[in-house]
């Protein structure tokens, strides 16, 4: 992997966990624009128009298609987030799908789909996009679906889809920023099937999800940092995965996230019965997570577990302010496949099951309690992903909307992302965005 080109038209800017509002930034560019409805009757005859290099403009409406973008190096932006609408209607799958490499989205809304507001995939052939749930999924052959590169979905708001609200697959070097998520029946964020990631994950909102975050199999540079997963059934979740290629997921870094009050009631259910828990590790392999906020969730903080065989090992929780949950961290694998070497840093004053969870850092495995030594909640009915709650107006992209930005860089900023300067968040972190109308 390249070291990520950081001086460049996106710049993520952390002051604690903050996160630049503006990573991209319009810049000026004397490339095409094909404005909808001026130049184009729909985005789709705007997408199919645009040339290289250029941007489609979308002015307010609401938009009853589905979008697939396979141009490369595009903008695809709203002059306002709230306004510039695209609704499945409830029968539609997906939103706008990228399959094409250099892809901006920003700033708009897609609504109301039977399974994606925005897919971004390097899997696709003749039938179109594809993913694991899809129809025609079949695994990997990385000669035939080499991964998509270079993509951006910012200032996105993805409501009461059927599935994920932004998801990103079989794709590498992208952010994922400043995006708000709710009402997705699977998870509001999914970040899945790539090896060598180079994925920034940064200042987004999931609540009233079945899970806030999922991410499958995605590994090595995948930076999550200063997003607030609040308000879900589950926050967060790592996980190895066979339906998709690259088993084991490795080497996430979680940093300086709010992860708090994932007991929500107006969302769909999850597939497995989640409900509860800040933190899922799912057969998840060397990964870190650092100075987080995880409280509140009425099941576990940081919940352990095995995916079939494959072991959850090597967990690095360090500095996190686990208050207010269940239990703090618990270990729930089975025997056939024991958690090893949790390390927890530093462990005083926890609720951990079971008791001596923190010394597998030095002794190895951890004997993992039964599920029914966990606080026993009532789980609420699921709520149908179109029936949950329609979200606050959520923040435009800043800076002139009109102006085309340069082409994205060749390499994401998450392989050379410095964590050492993520501060612990603060509990309000981005809480403004949150909430109904």
């Amino acid at each position: 992997m390249l070291p990520a080109v950081l001086a460049l038209a996106l710049v993520v800017t952390l002051s604690g966990c903050a996160v630049s509002e503006n990573p991209s930034g319009p810049t000026s560019s004397s490339s095409t624009t094909v404005r909808v409805p001026a130049d184009a009757a729909t985005i789709q005859e705007a997408v199919d128009k645009v040339p290289e290099g250029g941007m489609v403009l979308i002015s307010p409406g609401t938009y009853t298609e589905e979008v697939t973008v396979s141009t490369r190096n595009i903008t695809l932006r709203g002059l306002d987030r709230d306004g510039v609408i695209i609704d499945g209607e409830g029968l539609r799958a997906n939103g706008i799908q990228v399959i094409a490499d250099g892809v901006r989205v920003q700033n708009l809304t897609v609504t109301r789909h039977t399974f994606n507001g925005v897919l971004v995939t390097g899997m696709h052939d003749e039938n179109g996009p594809q993913a694991h749930n899809l129809t025609g999924y079949q695994k990997l052959d990385p000669a035939k679906f080499p991964p998509l590169q270079r993509f951006e979905v910012d200032h996105v708001t993805a409501t009461n889809n059927g599935l994920y609200g932004i998801y990103a697959f079989n794709s590498q070097n992208g952010v994922l920023s400043n995006n708000y998520a709710s009402g997705s029946a699977d998870s509001g964020f999914y970040v899945g099937q790539c090896q060598d990631c180079s994925i920034l994950v940064s200042g987004n909102v999931a609540e009233r999800n079945a899970i806030g975050y999922e991410n499958a199999n995605a590994s090595d540079s995948v930076v999550i940092t200063g997003n607030r997963f609040s308000g879900n059934r589950v926050g967060l979740t790592l996980l190895s995965w066979y339906q998709e290629a690259f088993v084991p997921q490795r080497g996430a870094t979680v940093v300086g996230n709010v992860i708090s009050d994932n007991n929500s009631a107006d969302s769909p259910a999850q597939a497995q019965g989640g409900f509860g828990i800040g933190v899922g590790l799912s057969g998840a392999q060397s990964d870190t997570l650092e100075r987080n906020l995880v409280s509140g969730n009425s099941v576990s903080g940081v919940q352990l577990s095995n995916t079939e065989d494959i072991a959850t090992t090597g967990t690095r929780l360090t500095d996190n302010a686990l208050s207010g949950n269940g239990v703090d961290v618990a270990d729930v694998a089975a025997t056939r496949s024991p958690t090893t070497t949790t390390c927890i840093t530093p462990d005083t004053g926890l609720s951990l099951l079971p008791g001596d969870l923190a010394a597998s850092c030095s002794a190895g495995a951890s004997a993992g309690v039964a599920a029914s030594a966990l606080p026993q909640v009532q789980v609420p009915a699921g709520v149908s992903f179109l029936k949950v709650g329609r979200p606050v107006l959520q923040p435009n992209l800043d800076g002139d909307l009109t102006a085309v930005p340069d082409a994205l860089p060749t390499s994401g900023p998450a392989g050379s992302f410095n964590t050492t300067s993520v501060t612990l968040p603060a509990a309000d972190l981005l809480v403004s965005s949150t909430g109904t109308r």
